[in-house]
């Protein structure tokens, strides 16, 4: 009975982790989760320790502000075909490196949208300098600067805090994915700016990944933190007094997606003009590996 206990609350523990991580993947606080799960926050947190014996009905409710299916928060795996259970068993004998690898392969080989040479996207979170160099690229280079968060408050009507509101995440999800083929069917050659959480969005992740350049532009919590402050917006730290803990563990939720990109641009500690240049040297760099590969 003892063995069947621990293995119930093993369990739970895993239930509570995958809630717990994809809230911060999603970029979402208890509070918000609670507001569109019609969860209590307090049930909300026993469940992210493993103490709440949920029902099936209040996990559907918690899946679907998460905007995924009540399975993905099970620590079950899908059933797979034999070809992915081989696959998948190839790749766990591989490195982390070597499964990038693999993974840009599969982009190349398998994918049917058009290469992604003029087209850019900056992924990353807020504070790291994606609108700044997104501007710039348009002032110095003409290159057309789309940021997605507009586009997906033209075709919505209403503001995202609105948007939120209204229809909560899955409705804003489903506005970004619209929002995103719009850009990509509207523009051929264009710098586009993506919300910070779109990595947690394996199909809008894909899509990027085979029809941009796609940059992750990085920096330090704190600098994240500092920057969106003096850009003259405190609500990161209103009324939390963990903002700095929040920030930093949504940054180890996305960091494995983020990796995803084709290129990483660390803004930490430089001027505007440095991480500028270095941005340019990317995409340079990457143009000139593209003629090498195609010769």
């Amino acid at each position: 009975m003892a063995n069947n206990n621990q293995t119930n609350e093993d369990y739970l523990i895993k239930i509570g982790s995958n809630v717990r991580s994809l809230r911060a993947s999603r970029g979402m606080t208890r509070k918000m989760l609670a507001r569109d799960s019609s969860v209590s926050e307090r049930y909300l947190a026993n469940l992210e320790q493993g103490q709440g014996n949920i029902s099936i009905n209040l996990l559907r409710q918690v899946a679907n502000a998460l905007h995924t299916q009540p399975a993905k928060l099970l620590p079950t795996t899908d059933k797979l075909s034999p070809e992915q259970s081989l696959i998948n068993e190839f790749l766990t004998r591989l490195s982390r490196d070597d499964q990038q690898t693999a993974l840009k392969m599969l982009y190349q080989r398998f994918s049917s949208v058009d290469s992604y040479q003029t087209r850019i996207a900056l992924i990353g979170m807020r504070g790291a300098g994606k609108t700044t160099l997104g501007k710039l690229l348009k002032e110095r280079q003409n290159l057309h600067f789309v940021k997605l968060v507009d586009v997906i408050e033209s075709i919505g009507g209403m503001s995202v805090p609105e948007i939120l509101e209204l229809s909560g995440q899955s409705g804003y999800r489903r506005l970004e994915e619209d929002a995103l083929f719009r850009t990509l069917n509207d523009h051929h050659s264009c710098c586009i700016e993506a919300g910070g959480s779109i990595v947690s969005e394996a199909n809008e992740l894909n899509i990027l990944l085979t029809s941009c350049l796609v940059i992750w532009v990085k920096t330090s919590p704190q600098e994240h933190m500092d920057r969106v402050i003096a850009q003259g917006d405190f609500r990161p730290m209103a009324d939390n007094k963990y903002a700095m803990n929040d920030l930093e563990s949504i940054l180890i939720e996305r960091t494995p997606y983020y990796e995803q990109a084709h290129a990483i641009l660390d803004t930490t500690s430089k001027t505007i003009d440095q991480s500028y240049d270095d941005l340019l040297q990317i995409i340079q760099d990457k143009s000139n590996l593209d003629e090498e590969l195609s010769s």
